[in-house]
């Protein structure tokens, strides 16, 4: 085999390897490859469907996202900003004071608590349960507690 011929092999050998690089990367860029590992926050005014839930716990737990997305709502911010504002370590600057937070918070629980019980995922005793504690307990034991209280109450009403 001349140079030449050999030459023409090697440029011929890395215009196929060009062309499937190529291929490659029009493949991937055509399934979203720009927007992979993009994360997008969802937005709290709008209804989210609930997970699939079971049990007196999984309800809080659907109760306490459903009351931070109707906080965040009304404080025209994210959930995800809203729990990183809770924690003043977190050096998160907000636009809202300590009073404006607790009244969001209880507002959206309240609200959570009402669409729990319409989606029959609680009954009416549970319902008024709730809605006394998150009406007189402290925020921050809202916010740290809520385990607790599904402890505490699951083991109550689980036993339907």
């Amino acid at each position: 085999m001349t140079r030449r011929r050999q030459g023409l092999l090697a440029l011929g050998a890395l215009g196929a390897l060009g062309l499937a690089a190529a291929v490659l990367i029009a493949i991937e860029l055509a399934n979203g490859a720009l927007t992979y590992g993009e994360s997008t926050v969802a937005d709290p005014c709008v209804q989210r469907e609930t997970f699939p839930n079971e049990g007196f716990e999984a309800t809080i737990q659907q109760i306490v996202l459903d009351g931070l997305d109707g906080a965040a709502c009304e404080l025209n911010t994210t959930r995800e900003e809203l729990v990183l504002s809770i924690d003043p370590e977190l050096g998160r600057d907000v636009e809202w004071d300590m009073e404006t937070l607790e009244r969001a918070v209880r507002s959206g629980l309240l609200e959570a608590i009402d669409d729990a019980e319409a989606r029959d995922d609680i009954g009416g005793l549970e319902a008024g349960l709730l809605t006394q504690v998150v009406e007189r307990a402290p925020l921050d034991w809202l916010l740290e507690g809520g385990s607790s209280l599904a402890d505490l109450l699951g083991g109550i009403f689980d036993r339907r």
